[in-house]
């Protein structure tokens, strides 16, 4: 992506509403927007690495997005990726973290919350921000409350 094109936000999950609802408040900021059903049919997609930002759901049948993570990265498409799940688990949050993602929301996620994780997404897509560092566990009164991350991390 270059500063000129329009970003290309992806989401995968397997709930309709979720994905629809999701893709109308991208389409409403100027973003495009493709959702996906499951993480293969995200895989199986063509313009995969047209993607800038890939919002996911956790867990979905079939292929998690944790795996769907891991392939990503396996194949060298590596982007960056905002977790959301109805089902926190910190287990899965710290593998999503130490995997580049940019956050890991927990559902129903707060408009202004998730777009400032978008933002991030694509700052960092046009390297404007570095990629993710290692980051040290948190003290709990720094959490970011919605998403569990640092707010020293949500601020690289």
């Amino acid at each position: 992506m270059t500063l000129e094109q329009t970003p290309l936000i992806s989401i995968v999950d397997d709930d309709e509403a979720v994905r629809e609802a999701t893709k109308s408040l991208i389409r409403s900021l100027g973003y495009n927007a493709q959702t996906f059903g499951s993480a293969e049919e995200f895989l199986a997609w063509r313009q995969l690495d047209d993607t800038d930002c890939l919002i996911t759901d956790v867990q979905m049948p079939g292929l998690s997005g944790m795996d769907l993570q891991d392939r990503l990265i396996s194949a060298g498409h590596e982007m960056p990726t905002i977790f959301v799940t109805a089902y926190p688990d910190a287990k899965l949050e710290k593998r999503a973290l130490r995997g580049g993602a940019i956050a890991y929301l927990r559902k129903p996620i707060e408009e202004s919350h998730l777009l400032e994780h978008i933002d991030t997404a694509l700052r960092r897509r046009v390297g404007i921000m570095p990629q993710p560092q290692p980051v040290p566990a948190p003290r709990r009164s720094s959490r970011c409350a919605p998403c569990s991350r640092s707010a020293a991390a949500t601020t690289r």
